[in-house]
């Protein structure tokens, strides 16, 4: 899931909350804080073969459904290749086991946009049906940043465990589902509870130097799952019933094919119905969308289809709107329900822009996708970001800024193996003769004497994200602002 605002950074994933009513259905692509307009403003009145509902109406119920759906079914495309389909390569293992990831992501990995190139990753899929489980975190190094991001099925981040959130002394961490009511035992230092059933699990830990890989080994492999069960040492309760886990939409398919409806329906049974979404869910049943009931498009009504991949296309309209209005800041994208306060539009294009992002306080991800004269990246270019004497970006961990490729969103290969500058390679990055310091962001070498300040680009159309990692009330206020991409030349 991508870190990006990224990814894992998961993101960045991103890869976008996804995990947000208005006067109008046609939501204003800008608007923060609303999300869908009851009742429909439905001028259409053709047959979906439904009684009571329109084709405008299953139109307006359809993009709604998309809006709100996105984050899940982009969650369990994640969730399926790390921990369900063991035959795909991005396979990590069984849920409710931490994964880990002992390096830097590279190119060769793409279960998900924008993931970062600065913490090796652990990762886990919990499934909370049967019973609570316990996560333990070791003690560590005061100076080391790490944080265990645990993100519901709707994408929002509900909870952090980390050197911002809980230090770094460690401890046991109960997380439940939504429908637990136990006893807590002795022993835990906090209980975490989830709206949904199944929870991503996404841990970053910072990673200094290559010498200092064994040590980030050590510790990753010291956070564990466990049971409720199992941490009392008591008997497992009944297994919870077998599900018949579906393969997810193709991520290329997944804004254009109604597979996506099917799997969205598939995925509400997972996700108890929030009080203030009563009405939403009431919406989605009145065209046959309902937890965990089959939901056959191809042999659904033509006029419903249609609508269906109406509603579709003006969601993902949507989305796009909003994300070309962000110009590149999407803190406000992520978060938990009380920050984005059921803003789904927001929290679609966060999942599109990198699923897995942090929320802000704990990481901000700027993307920079044009130069300074308003004009897209292109690595047939060349550029340069300059940060200002004494004007490093403020934050508590470290900060650092990565090269993708577009429209995939991930890792470019490149001839110098670097994917990322960072601050830990501060020293070995050269300095302008006036305290400064001039990056080059380009395809081909700038030169030996400038090649330690070289962000390789790819030969076409690239991003670049900056992370911030627990940023300083500079950054969140935004009295720091991250500096422009220059292009060379004319």
């Amino acid at each position: 899931m991508r870190d990006r605002q990224s990814s894992t950074g998961f993101f960045h994933a991103s890869r976008r909350s996804l995990p947000r009513l208005i006067a109008a259905l046609a939501m204003a692509a800008g608007l923060a804080g609303c999300s869908f307009t009851s009742p429909d403003a439905a001028t259409g009145s053709q047959s979906v073969g439904i009684q009571g509902v329109t084709a405008q109406q299953a139109r307006s119920i359809a993009r709604e459904a998309y809006l709100y759906g996105t984050p899940m079914v982009a969650s369990y495309q994640t969730m399926y290749a790390f921990s369900i389909d063991k035959n795909n390569p991005q396979y990590k293992g069984p849920f409710n086991t931490f994964n880990n990831v002992a390096r830097v992501f590279a190119p060769e990995d793409t279960a998900f946009v924008t993931p970062n190139s600065d913490t090796p990753y652990s990762f886990a899929v919990l499934d909370l049906r049967a019973e609570p489980v316990v996560i333990t975190v070791p003690p560590m190094e005061k100076r080391r940043y790490f944080v265990l991001q645990l993100m519901d099925l709707y994408t929002y981040n509900f909870a952090y465990i980390g050197s911002r959130a809980t230090g770094n002394g460690g401890g046991n961490f109960l997380i439940a589902g939504p429908r637990w009511k136990g006893k807590v035992p002795s022993g835990i230092a906090k209980v975490i509870t989830s709206e949904t059933e199944l929870v991503n699990v996404v841990g970053r830990t910072q990673l200094f130097n290559a010498a200092d890989l064994e040590n980030v080994k050590r510790i990753q492999s010291r956070y564990k799952v466990r049971p409720l069960s199992a941490f009392r040492k008591q008997a497992a309760p009944a297994a919870p019933a077998a599900v018949e886990w579906i393969k997810p939409v193709p991520p290329a398919q997944m804004r254009t094919s109604l597979e996506f409806y099917e799997q969205l329906a598939f995925l509400l049974q997972f996700a108890p119905t929030h009080p203030t979404e009563k009405w939403l869910r009431e919406r989605f049943a009145s065209i046959g969308l309902e937890p965990g009931e089959p939901f056959d498009t191809a042999s659904l009504n033509p006029a419903l289809r249609r609508a269906l991949q109406e509603g579709m296309h003006d969601g993902q309209n949507d989305i796009d709107k909003n994300r070309a209005a962000l110009g590149g800041k999407t803190d406000t994208l992520f978060g938990d329900r009380g920050t984005l306060k059921n803003d789904y539009l927001s929290r679609a294009t966060g999942t599109q822009v990198g699923i897995g992002a942090s929320s802000r306080e704990e990481a901000l991800y700027p993307v920079l996708e044009k130069d300074s004269r308003g004009q897209t990246l292109d690595g047939r270019k060349k550029y340069t970001l300059r940060f200002a004497p004494r004007s490093l970006p403020p934050v508590n961990a470290f900060w650092s800024m990565t090269m993708y490729k577009l429209p995939e969103q991930l890792l470019a290969p490149n001839p110098a193996d670097r994917y990322s500058i960072k601050s830990p390679m501060l020293p070995s990055l050269k300095k302008d003769p006036d305290g400064g310091l001039t990056l080059y962001i380009q395809t081909e070498s700038p030169g030996k004497g400038k090649e330690a300040n070289w962000l390789p680009a790819p030969a076409g159309p690239f991003m670049v994200a900056m992370r911030y990692y627990w940023p300083k009330p500079a950054l969140l206020d935004g009295k720091w602002a991250s500096p422009q991409i220059q292009r060379a030349g004319k």
